[in-house]
């Protein structure tokens, strides 16, 4: 176990004496050590694939803010590879995803396919035995919209069209990616990661009806099945937080990460749940004085003394300052509970 286990022991709602801090997307574009290294490789994939390095950035975190965590360095659409679906990054341009929308067409998953993935992780926890190691992967309605849409979007239009007239094809590739992820993950648990976080970034395009029908299911399914098989901690994030509330408290998952859409207060008080999150990112373009109120003003307001992460709404932004992003971390670590 690490030295600083604060993050595990506030999942079991152990005393702690503080709350715990880590950050969604905390190494990145807006760290200059960050962007020494992304130079080092021709393009973003070829750098998550680069052991070497995405343990380095993975670590960036540890050294340059303190977080009580670190996250993997890696992407969430890395698996669709092994499934043949083509992915590239262009710079500036986000993913782009390129596949003939024929389920039958998809090969089946191998986790040797993304070995990189779980040496990264083999050497983000031996590289240092400071905090726990988070393992992830994206749901499976989140890859599953990236894989019709092509890449990232608003509109969410291809992919609730294919959902709502080709019915059968959806369910089928959900089936195959809550499989695929499964594998996935259990690899990463095996390589030796501490918790494992479930990237729902998109389900806030849905009605409240379409997450229940056509998402929850295999999330439910994904979640059961992990926890069936190991005794690691599961944390699912989700967009969209207040309107699918209800169906995500039933999920096996130890810790649901809220965005800001949530009054987290008011939410502890009807349930034990473990939370993280939520505070809304944006807050990071203030003056120092306002991230502090901000801050201490959620701090405040969380009414329970554990079972609770820091952590913001969604992940930091590349333009974001990073003597500010360091000063919020300093902020949550000096507040005791």
């Amino acid at each position: 176990m690490p030295k600083n286990d604060l993050i595990l022991r506030s999942i079991r709602k152990e005393p702690v004496e503080r709350f715990p801090v880590w950050l969604m997307r905390q190494a990145g574009r807006y760290m200059k050590e960050y962007r020494e290294l992304r130079e080092r490789e021709r393009d973003f994939l070829s750098f998550c694939k680069n052991v070497d390095l995405a343990t380095k950035a993975s670590l960036l975190p540890l050294r340059l803010l303190g977080v009580d965590a670190v996250i993997i360095f890696s992407d969430i659409l890395v698996p669709l590879e092994v499934l043949g679906v083509e992915v590239t990054f262009a710079e500036g341009e986000g993913p782009k995803v390129f596949w003939d929308k024929k389920v039958s067409s998809l090969k089946s998953y191998d986790p040797s396919g993304n070995g990189y993935v779980y040496e990264i992780i083999r050497r983000a926890v031996n590289d240092q035995d400071e905090v726990p190691v988070i393992g992830f992967g994206g749901a499976p309605f989140t890859l599953a919209s990236y894989m019709i849409e092509g890449g990232a979007t608003r509109e969410f239009r291809e992919t609730k069209v294919f959902m709502w007239e080709r019915e059968y094809d959806f369910h089928r590739l959900m089936e195959i990616l809550t499989e695929t992820l499964i594998s996935y993950l259990s690899a990463q648990i095996e390589a030796g990661a501490h918790i494992i976080q479930v990237f729902d970034s998109w389900c806030q395009t849905l009605p409240a009806g379409d997450y229940e029908e056509y998402v929850f299911p295999y999330v439910s399914e994904l979640m059961n099945r992990l926890k069936r098989n190991y005794d690691v901690p599961l944390i699912y994030f989700f967009r969209g937080s207040s309107s699918f509330m209800d169906n995500t408290l039933q999920l096996k998952a130890d810790v649901l990460s809220v965005d800001w859409s949530v009054d987290l207060p008011s939410l502890m008080l009807r349930t034990d749940k473990v939370f993280q999150g939520n505070l809304d990112p944006g807050v990071l373009y203030c003056r120092e004085e306002t991230i502090r109120l901000k801050t201490l003003e959620l701090l405040r307001s969380i009414p329970r003394k554990t079972g609770y992460i820091f952590n913001l709404g969604h992940g930091l932004a590349p333009d974001m300052d990073f003597e500010k992003v360091k000063f919020l971390v300093d902020t949550v670590k000096a507040y005791a509970v």
